[in-house]
Parts: structure tokens; sequence; C-alpha cells
């Protein structure tokens, strides 16, 4: 054994060893993904009319979520296990895959066993009570700790104690409230405290749930913060997260409106379907800025997703747009609706695709990746400008200052081979500078 990798397994995280820090959080993905397998059992042979039918995508993005989480809060925690956000994704995961097993035991006990099977009630009370406070416990955490694992400052810690403290009241009130269970109607809270002190823990799950939105909303703003002032890797790294995390924001606003605005079903699935992928795809992004694995990616990623989805939107408009347009004038004009409307549409949409791409990506550089732009521009003009130029001089000036104002290093110097055919073979060709700045 080498004195590297004594030192390694010598290194304690916590109390515990290098070694058995990963062996901890692997035991926590697999203890999660068994759970998960169970659960999964326990709801195929429970028909499905007694809670409702599931559709089959949101079963197989459950099921996901109960593979993805413990599996990549694993990878985060064992190789930087003195980093909490691994350790949060596997806490998350293993409480999220115990309620939901709990939720389709119970489902399974109660319905096809009729309530004989033990554990039946218990399951269904933690059931009622877990499922709600943990994915905000779970994105405040996240939002404060990311990436170091440290708080930006010590002014945030009253967030902190905010996001613990609420979360805390709002599990103890969801535990003991009084009445039917959230999960299972025809079951009564075993545990429900009635009277004066039934109403005290009552108001602190309210004052709870307040004090837990306020911390989301902070944890959140903590993040704009820090890619305002934070160095260059850590706002790349930021960008990971913020990137899913704004996906699956307007995805709920979406749906909200799409739904209670307008009553359209179409578009509250696809806000309700944005916003829960994007949220299932947190950890991932998340991992790849903690070990850092093509950081830079995110900004053709955040790139193409304002591209095209300011693309897709206009389209959309157009196309329904000119379906409703067209169709009042083959009313005016033949008093009947006419299928040329969706292919004349169609066509349009067809033609316009192309150079409203070309349009939208030319505003999206110039609005939001300015250097960029105006470095691509003026590379696109000494490429012009090189297929005329003929003075090996003024071509000199013009590489220097095209390196200068697109990389924009500290310094620069040009070097020219003065003879491109050495006397000798073997000998080294002279070179000469030609231009310098610093």
């Amino acid at each position: 054994m080498t004195e590297g990798a004594s030192e390694q397994e010598g290194q304690v995280v916590g109390g515990l060893s290098h070694r058995a820090a990963a062996w901890l959080a692997w035991s926590l993905a697999a203890v999660c993904v068994v759970i998960g397998t169970l659960a999964l059992l326990f709801h195929l042979l429970t028909p499905s009319g007694s809670k409702g039918a599931f559709s089959l995508g949101l079963n197989a993005l459950i099921a996901i979520f109960l593979v993805l989480y413990p599996v990549v809060g694993a990878l985060v925690a064992s190789r930087h296990p003195r980093n909490p956000i691994g350790w949060i994704f596997c806490g998350t995961s293993l409480v999220a895959a115990v309620g939901i097993f709990a939720d389709e035991y119970s489902g399974y006990a109660l319905t096809v066993r009729h309530g004989s099977v033990l554990g039946a009630k218990v399951m269904a009370w933690f059931a009622s009570w877990t499922g709600e406070p943990t994915p905000l416990l779970s994105l405040a955490l996240l939002f404060l700790l990311f990436p170091t694992g440290r708080l930006p400052s010590r002014r945030w810690r009253p967030v902190l104690w905010s996001v613990i403290g609420g979360s805390a009241m709002f599990y103890l009130a969801g535990a003991v409230t009084p009445g039917p269970l959230q999960a299972h109607e025809a079951i009564a809270n075993p545990v429900g405290i009635r009277g004066p002190l039934g109403d005290v823990l009552g108001m602190l799950g309210t004052i709870g749930l307040i004090l837990l939105l306020i911390g989301c909303l902070a944890s959140a703003f903590s993040l704009i913060f820090r890619l305002r002032r934070g160095s260059a890797q850590e706002r790349q790294q930021l960008k990971w997260v913020a990137y899913p995390a704004t996906i699956a924001v307007l995805g709920s606003v979406l749906a909200y409106v799409a739904s209670n605005v307008f009553g359209s079903n179409l578009g509250n699935a696809i806000g309700f379907w944005t916003a829960i992928s994007a949220f299932f795809s947190l950890p991932i992004f998340t991992a790849f800025a903690i070990i850092k694995y093509r950081l830079y990616d995110i900004d053709i990623i955040i790139n193409r997703t304002l591209v095209y989805g300011t693309l897709t939107a206009t389209l959309v408009g157009v196309y329904f747009g000119g379906i409703v347009l067209l169709q009042r004038l083959f009313l005016v004009f033949t008093r009947e609706q006419s299928t040329l409307a969706v292919v004349a549409s169609t066509l349009v949409i067809a033609a316009l695709f192309n150079p409203l791409r070309r349009r939208i990506q030319a505003f999206i550089d110039r609005r939001f990746y300015r250097s960029k732009y105006d470095a691509r521009k003026t590379l696109e003009a000494f490429s012009a400008k090189l297929r005329d130029e003929t003075d090996l001089d003024a071509l000199s000036d013009d590489l220097v200052g095209v390196v200068r104002e697109t990389m924009q290093p500290d310094h620069v110097s040009l070097w020219l081979r003065s003879d491109t055919t050495p006397n000798l073979i073997g000998d080294a060709p002279e070179f000469q500078s030609r231009h310098t700045w610093s």
C-alpha cells in the first residue's frame, strides 16, 4: 500500500474515513433503490381505480426519481464526502422512497387485504405528512449550500435556520393533525391531537410553512447573489443548477396560467411535464457542476434553450393565428371552413423556420452573449479583409488587433519566419518579431 493511498484511506470526514463515507453513501443508494422497487411492486398489485389512475409517464418519472436521486447523491458524496450536497440528495431520496413505499403499501393493505396487513395504518400515517415539506427542504438546502457546501456568508444563517425550523414545525403539525389522513381519508390520524394543544400545533404548522416558503425564496435569491459576485468557475457551477430550476419555475407558471386563466388542458400538460422533468433532472445537473465535468457546456445548453424555446413559441403562435385568420377568410368568401387553412399555415411555418431561427439566434447572441457575438463579428471582418489585403505589415497589425480584441490577453507577440528555406538540412528556421503589444 502506497503512502498516498494510506493517507486517503485515513482521511476522516465527519468521523468517518473516506472509504467508510463512500460505503455509506452507496449503501443508502442501494437501500433507496430496493425500497423504490418494493413500492413499485405494491403499486402494480393495487387496483388503479382505488386511488385514481396515475398516468404511465408520471409513474415512469417517479421510478426514475427513485433511482436517479440516490445514485447521483452517492456519486457526489463518495467523491466529495465533505460536501453536504451529496448527503442531502441521499437523505431526500431515503425519506421520499420510504414515503412512497408507505403510501403504496398502505393502499395495497387497505384495498386488497382490507386492512388486515400489519402496520397499514402506521404506514398511511407516515405517508400523509412526509410528502410535502421534503422537496421544499431539499431545494432550499441545495440552493443555500451549492456548490461548496457552505453558506455564502454568515448573514445567510437566519435563512438556514428558517428553513430547518419551518420544516420541523411543518412536519410536526402534519404528523399530529387530527381527522382523516391526507393520503387515505378512510383512516383517522392515530396520533391526532385535539383541543387547545392541537390548535397551537396547527398554528405552528402554518407558521412553519410560511417560514419554509420564505426560506426557499431567500435561498433562490442567494443563487442570483452568487451569480453576480462569485468567481468565474463558481458562476459556471451555479448556472448548472439555476438552469433546471428556472425551467421548472417557468413550467409551473405555464401550467397554472394555462389551467386557471385560459382553461387549456394542453398548455397545463406541457407546463406540468416541463416542470416535473426539469425538477427530476436537477441532480444530474448538480453532479456535473460539482464534479466539474464539461463545466462550460452549460452556456451552449442555455443558448440553445433560449433560441429554440423562443422559436417554438413564435411558430406555434404563427401557426394557430394563421389557421384562425384563414378560416375566417374562408367563412367570409365561401361561407364554410376549409382544410386549406391548415395546409397554408403549415407551409408558412416551414418557410419561416430557418429565417426566424437565424434572427432569433442573432438577437440572443447580441442581448445575452454580447462579448462572444462581438468576437465572432470581429473574426468575420478579419476573414473578409484577409482575402484582399496583401501588405504583410498591415496584416500583422490587423492580426494582433483581432487577438487583442477577441481574447483580451495581457501580452501579444507575433513572430514570423524570416527564411522559409533553410540553407542546410536540419538548420532551425529563423524567426523575427514583427509586432509586440502589452
